[in-house]
């Protein structure tokens, strides 16, 4: 199955109070006016927002999924995804949950426990 920029689209516009619009060119998707991810220049990546801490984990584990743009994403709580590196729509849903998790004013995330992140095994 072929992800697209139409799936990251109709993923991301289900999110509660998810907004679209254009921004440095490109389809971004934002939560209460901070954007949570952007559609990529080529429609084969697209940005999503991703602490920087948990970055190097990430890239290290799947760098086949996960990049930075270097020289520009470098100290932004941001984080490159190749769309046909996914495994699946779900593998989509579960990052966009996670960006929109990031962005999202608390109020948003205590009215919505359905989007809170798995529980980890710790």
């Amino acid at each position: 199955m072929t992800i697209t920029a139409d799936d990251v689209r109709a993923l991301a516009l289900s999110l509660p109070d998810t907004a679209e619009k254009l921004a440095w060119g490109r389809p971004t998707f934002s939560v209460a006016g901070k954007i949570f991810a952007a559609l990529g220049d080529d429609d084969e990546t697209r940005g999503v927002k991703c602490p920087v801490e948990a970055r190097a984990e990430l890239i290290a584990s799947e760098p086949r999924k996960f990049f930075v743009r270097a020289g520009h994403d470098d100290t932004y709580a941001w984080l490159r995804v190749r769309l046909a590196a996914l495994d699946d729509v779900a593998e989509l849903t579960a990052v966009l949950a996670d960006a929109w998790r990031q962005a999202a004013p608390r109020r948003l995330l205590a009215a919505h426990p359905e989007l809170s992140p798995p529980p980890t095994d710790r």
